[in-house]
């Protein structure tokens, strides 16, 4: 089972936050593939530039340092989003969620919304 992590759960863990829970942190230690997406950094970087949030260190050094694989946006992933129901409005959610499924990823989530779609999820928190 191939792993993405929601952006949320990235920062949890390259902060060894104790907000994720064993399971998810003991599942992401031995999953051979851990994929981050360019989506992510995006929402880091807006976040950061509003100060709703601080970009860990350097963010890619630390995803190579663990072995994370980047997954880019494709067209057809932005194509994936329109087809998704208007169950969550957040845009880099929907996006995460319509990569998750074109790629057959289970996505690593706390967000309690993502269950509405057919997306495999891996609860993060406690």
């Amino acid at each position: 089972m191939s792993l993405l992590l929601d952006t949320n759960v990235l920062i949890w863990w390259l902060e060894e936050s104790l907000r994720l829970g064993q399971q998810a942190r003991e599942m992401i230690a031995v999953e051979p593939e851990v994929v981050v997406s360019a989506v992510s950094a995006l929402e880091v970087a807006a976040k950061a530039a509003i100060g709703k949030l601080r970009v860990p260190g350097d963010l890619v050094e630390q995803i190579a340092e663990q072995r994370m694989i980047e997954l880019p946006v494709t067209v057809r992933h932005g194509l994936a989003v329109g087809q998704l129901p208007l169950h969550h409005r957040d845009p880099f959610d929907r996006l995460l969620i319509a990569q998750a499924r074109c790629e057959g990823l289970t996505i690593v989530t706390a967000d309690r919304a993502f269950a509405a779609y057919d997306v495999p999820i891996m609860a993060a928190g406690l």
